[in-house]
């Protein structure tokens, strides 16, 4: 009984999401607050439960890494870095999308799908203004390409991390297995992306000429500040990059870094706080509490438990049913969340093949069909969801829909090519 209220909660919640009818931070903390009243989710685990609370983790590097987005925001850098984007695509719609996922991708496997965004977004919504032409498609293209390039190595993508410490797989392992089919996945997202966002590329010559006029350097209102930031930053980017070496959470690394850039700049701490964003950190607290719900009442569990027993013996079967089923119920349920669930399920499957070498098929298909359905929804990932209130912040909102229905069809395609390389590689 319990299971399906749980259950009903999460789906009422979830349409309400979906069809922008209430705003949707009420609705997670309404739902989240239904969770716990009726005690699917006891108040102790709201906060401290690993499983079934509040990821702290995700919310403290996400924190972190929006104050020194805040701080380094005021040295007119990604105001730089716009018009230098504008410049190299000769204010070309598609050629400009490509730079900006070209960017995303490469910095994503090294920084996190959700720090690259971050950094990213900014700029991107900079050379728009520039160009006069709105930059949802292009943030919904960076927010996919991000998700896509995070899933090469073991902290690019936050599911990564979490799969990498309960299978006890290296960042090189990452490497080796994960990185080629992200490679090809990529290019084919390029080509893919001239056809799903045809209709909303727009190029204003007049606005090319004004900007290609204008000088970049100009942009950079403070030298000595901009000197300072990158200086951390690339201690922090470094930090990200030795996670299995140092084992220190990215977290920590974000809250050290942003720490220690308030104390180097002496930025005032009401310039950097008001470009954190509030309603983001708070919608994943209440999503994570709803998700916290389906697993503390088995609804999750029973459905891995299903596919367990469904597959059998078959490890092929295993793989393909971790890979779809995985895409399918991430992109509902919040990849993070879902993957911390999921993990004890995959390692009983994988606890049962002949050898070594099956049992790693199977977590990379796990891995493979958590991190590529991050893009079937808008709320299927935490880049996705930062994507979506950065747009807000700045006067150009994106719907759910609107993101979901590019998603959708990148994930379906991204998930029957990696199911092939999948098959062709370790079966």
């Amino acid at each position: 009984m319990s299971a399906c209220l749980a259950l009903a909660i999460f789906t009422v919640a979830f349409i309400l999401i979906a069809t922008e009818k209430v705003h949707r931070v009420a609705v997670v903390l309404t739902a989240a607050g239904l969770m716990a009243l009726l005690g699917f989710v006891p108040g102790h685990d709201v906060f401290f439960s690993e499983h079934a609370g509040i990821d702290w983790n995700v919310i403290f590097l996400l924190l972190g890494m929006m104050v020194i987005v805040g701080i380094i925001k005021q040295t007119g850098v990604f105001e730089y870095l716009g018009i230098w984007a504008a410049k190299r695509s000769r204010g070309r719609p598609y050629r400009l999308m490509v730079l900006l996922m070209v960017i995303t991708a490469i910095a994503s496997p090294f920084l996190d799908n959700v720090t690259t965004i971050m950094l990213v977004a900014p700029v991107t919504v900079v050379v728009c203004g520039k160009l006069g032409i709105s930059p949802a498609p292009y943030l919904i293209a960076e927010a996919l390409a991000s998700n896509i390039g995070g899933a090469a190595t073991l902290i690019g993508d936050p599911p990564n991390i979490i799969i990498g410490s309960r299978a006890g797989l290296t960042f090189n392992d990452f490497l080796a297995n994960m990185a080629p089919v992200v490679v090809v996945l990529f290019v084919l997202f390029v080509l893919l992306a001239r056809v799903l966002f045809r209709k909303s590329f727009e190029y204003h010559p007049e606005r090319v000429a004004e900007v290609l006029a204008l000088d970049e350097r100009k942009s950079i209102t403070d030298g000595r500040l901009l000197v300072k930031c990158l200086a951390i930053l690339a201690v922090v980017v470094a930090a990200f990059s030795l996670h299995s070496v140092m084992h220190l959470e990215p977290a920590i690394v974000a809250l050290l870094g942003a720490g220690a850039m308030v104390l180097v700049t002496g930025v005032k701490s009401a310039d950097y706080l008001a470009e954190v964003e509030w309603t983001t950190l708070v919608f994943f607290m209440g999503l994570f509490v709803m998700v916290g719900g389906l697993v503390e009442t088995g609804v999750i569990h029973a459905v891995g438990s299903w596919a367990v027993d469904a597959v059998g013996d078959n490890f092929f079967a295993a793989a393909t049913a971790l890979l779809f089923g995985s895409a399918v119920l991430g992109a509902f349920f919040d990849n993070i969340p879902y993957v911390a669930t999921m993990a004890p399920v995959v390692e009983d499957v994988v606890a049962q093949t002949p050898d070594a070498g099956t049992g790693r098929a199977l977590w990379w298909a796990f891995a493979l069909g958590a991190d590529l359905g991050g893009n079937g929804t808008a709320v299927a990932a935490s880049a996705n969801v930062v994507v979506l209130g950065i747009a807000a912040r700045h006067g150009h909102p994106i719907s759910f829909w609107q993101f979901t229905r590019y998603g959708t069809v990148t994930t379906l395609i991204t998930v029957v090519i990696a199911w092939g390389y999948v098959w062709l590689r370790y079966f």
